[in-house]
C-alpha cells in the first residue's frame, strides 16, 4: 500500500497528512482546562490539527513539571508548557525550543485566604507560610520564587504544595490546608466569587506583568525537543500552522463564540463565571504565536534571580526558541 493510500485509510488521516513526517503524535500539558493554555484547546475542538493532517492526542497533567517530564521521557512528543522551561533545562545541559507562543502574560495570580489577605504588604509577608502551586517546579510554582526573590528571600522561605490546576486546588483553600495558592483562571475566579481567596499580586493585568516580570514576557508555548523539532520539520510546521490559527481565531472572538467552543467541563454548571473569568484574561493571549527577544530577555532575568542554576550557566537564548515555523504559518493565515 502506497504512503498517500495508508494515510488515507487511517481514521481522521486524509491528503492533508501525506508528507508528515509523523502525523499522529502526543502533545503533553499541565492544567488543559485553564486559560493559560486555551488555544491548545481551540486549535483541537475547531479542527485545526486535523485539517493540518494531524490525529493529535492530548495528555493532560497537574502542572507543566509533569508535562515537561513527559517529554523527556519520551511519552509526548511535544509539550503545550511554560516558556520558562526552555530556560531551566538549557542550564542543566539539555536542550528544548518554543515554536509558537501562546500567552504573552503569564496570568498567574496570588491569591490568600480571605483570613490572610489583609497581612500581605509585600512578598518578605510570605515567609513560613504554605503556598499552593500546580506543580512543584512548574511555572506557577517559579512566580512565587520570583516573588520571593524581590525581597531577598530564598525559594525555601516558604512550603510548596502542589495542588493541582483544577478542583484540587479550590478544595485545598477551601479546607484551609495551604495559606495562599499561585494559580490561574477559572481557578483563581472561582476562589474570588466564592469568596474563599483574594488575589494580592495579579499578572491577568498590565500592571501586575510589570511589577513581576519588568515588562515583556514570553509564557504559555508549544515547545520540543530539538532532536524532535529538527528530524520532524513539517510535523512541527503542521502543529504551528494549526496554533497560530487558533491564537488568531481567538483575536476575534466573541466570549460566547468561546464558552461555545470548549469542552462543557471547563465551566461545568456556571457559563457565566467562567465568562466573567475569560474576560479578565484576553489580552494575555498572544495575536500571532510569535516570541520577542525582548519577552525571551525578561525570562532569562527573572530566572536569574531566584535560580543558581540558571544563573551560574551560560544560557545561549537563541537557542530557546525559533519563530521560522511560525513565520511561515502567517504567510498561509494572514
Amino acid at each position: 500500500m502506497g504512503t498517500a493510500a495508508l494515510l488515507g485509510s487511517l481514521p481522521g488521516l486524509g491528503r492533508a497528512a501525506e508528507g508528515l513526517e509523523k502525523p499522529r503524535l502526543t502533545i503533553a500539558v499541565g492544567g488543559k482546562g485553564l486559560f493559560y493554555y486555551l488555544p491548545l484547546t481551540i486549535a483541537e475542538r475547531l479542527g485545526y490539527f486535523k485539517e493540518e493532517g494531524l490525529a493529535v492526542e492530548i495528555v493532560d497533567f497537574p502542572g507543566g513539571a509533569k508535562a515537561l517530564q513527559a517529554l523527556m521521557g519520551g511519552s509526548a512528543d511535544l509539550v503545550s508548557g511554560s516558556f520558562e522551561h526552555t530556560i531551566g533545562l538549557q542550564a542543566k545541559g539539555q536542550s528544548i525550543k518554543a515554536v509558537a507562543l501562546e500567552g504573552r502574560m503569564a496570568g498567574i495570580v496570588l491569591a490568600m485566604r480571605k483570613d490572610k489577605a489583609a497581612t500581605f504588604k509585600s512578598p518578605k509577608d510570605l515567609k513560613g507560610m504554605k503556598i499552593g502551586v500546580t506543580a512543584p517546579g512548574s511555572s506557577t510554582n517559579m512566580f512565587v520564587n520570583t516573588l520571593l526573590a524581590k525581597d531577598g528571600l530564598k525559594p525555601d522561605a516558604v512550603s510548596i504544595i502542589g495542588v493541582g490546576a483544577g478542583a484540587g486546588a479550590v478544595a485545598a483553600i477551601k479546607r484551609g490546608d495551604i495559606d495562599a495558592v499561585a494559580n490561574l483562571d477559572p481557578v483563581i475566579s472561582i476562589l474570588e466569587v466564592g469568596g474563599d481567596a483574594q488575589p494580592v499580586v495579579d499578572t491577568r493585568t498590565e500592571a501586575g506583568m510589570q511589577y513581576v516580570y519588568g515588562g515583556a514576557y514570553a509564557a504559555g508555548c508549544i515547545y520540543g525537543t530539538h532532536e524532535f523539532i529538527g528530524h520532524n520539520p513539517r510535523t512541527t510546521q503542521a502543529v504551528v500552522n494549526a496554533m497560530v490559527r487558533a491564537v488568531r481565531w481567538l483575536q476575534k472572538a466573541t466570549p460566547e463564540q468561546v464558552v461555545a467552543t470548549v469542552p462543557p467541563e471547563f465551566y461545568g454548571n456556571d457559563r457565566g463565571l467562567y465568562k466573567v473569568s475569560l474576560m479578565k484574561n484576553t489580552a494575555a493571549f498572544s495575536p500571532d504565536g510569535a516570541i520577542s527577544a525582548e519577552a525571551v530577555q525578561n525570562v532569562y532575568k527573572v530566572l536569574r534571580s531566584f535560580d543558581p542554576t540558571v544563573a551560574g550557566a551560560k544560557i545561549d537564548l537563541s537557542k530557546t526558541y525559533d519563530n521560522s515555523f511560525v513565520l511561515q504559518a502567517l504567510k498561509k493565515y494572514k
